[in-house]
């Protein structure tokens, strides 16, 4: 059974997603946090994990929340989710900027990210593979969608804190747009960031490692067909050094996820990302 718990903190309700689960030992039910989902008047159905995403109670406790905050948040995701998707495969950026700048005077980049950006490039990727959209397109929108990236990290640049994570993906993987937003988001939370992006010989890596000493690694991989190699790529690194590695993406979603000698983050939003990271 899962619910949603309230916690409030000074005047604001922070939401999350709990379960119960069975202690067999004590012989009694305890309390399990599924996902923390945020400030009450922000969070909504799309904060849900897939699985709990229709369960009645949930939805209940949901809209008694803040509902016309709720349902604001919707109609501006939807439009701007949708205008984002006809700039993207027109091939312009500036307006994409825009799109950008209006949505964050009420969101975070985060959001952004997380909502509206995130959503539109998977659907251009499936939109590709179904034979929906030319390879043209695709390319042209994924081409706009990282310089929108790099220009969201110019406009949000700050100060660096002492850590440096690196970015890095296996061999096979050339998706590297998810590596560019994490490049993006956790420099502007002060990261100092290295980004591989596309792959490289594992060699290189563990090389760059040892000139640069990272104290985070993660590894992106966003085909379920390359995790086999993200998990070659993974123990090749523990076996080399002791430093923290993390594994997400897309892939990372699959059923037949393989064991990793690292931490896999699946569903998880930008805004948890350091958190995560600082307990590392």
């Amino acid at each position: 059974m899962v619910y949603i718990r309230a916690k409030k903190v000074k005047s604001d309700q922070y939401l999350y997603l709990v379960k119960s689960v069975w202690d067999s030992k004590r012989n009694t039910s305890k309390q399990e946090i599924v996902k923390y989902l945020g400030k009450a008047s922000d969070v909504v159905k799309e904060d849900i994990p897939i699985d709990y995403r229709n369960d009645p109670k949930v939805l209940a406790v949901l809209a008694s929340f803040n509902p016309e905050d709720i349902k604001k948040r919707e109609d501006a995701s939807s439009k701007s989710k949708q205008l984002l998707y006809k700039r993207l495969t027109e091939g312009n950026v500036m307006e994409c900027v825009k799109i950008y700048e209006q949505y964050t005077e009420i969101f975070s980049t985060a959001d952004f990210f997380d909502r509206i950006l995130k959503p539109n490039m998977q659907r251009i990727g499936e939109e590709w593979a179904d034979g929906k959209l030319e390879v043209a397109t695709e390319h042209v929108a994924s081409n706009v969608a990282q310089s929108l990236i790099k220009m969201i990290m110019q406009k949000n640049s700050t100060a660096q804190n002492k850590k440096k994570l690196l970015l890095c993906v296996p061999i096979g993987e050339e998706h590297h747009i998810g590596c560019d937003v994490l490049e993006t988001y956790l420099s502007i939370k002060g990261y100092k960031v290295f980004n591989m992006g596309t792959s490289i010989p594992t060699e290189s890596i563990l090389s760059f490692i040892d000139n640069h000493k990272p104290d985070i690694i993660m590894v992106s991989i966003t085909l379920e067909d390359n995790l086999l190699a993200g998990q070659r790529l993974v123990k090749k690194i523990s076996n080399h050094c002791k430093i923290p590695i993390f594994v997400g993406g897309l892939a990372t979603t699959s059923d037949n996820l393989p064991k990793f000698d690292a931490e896999v983050i699946k569903d998880c939003g930008l805004e948890e990302l350091p958190k995560i990271l600082k307990k590392s």
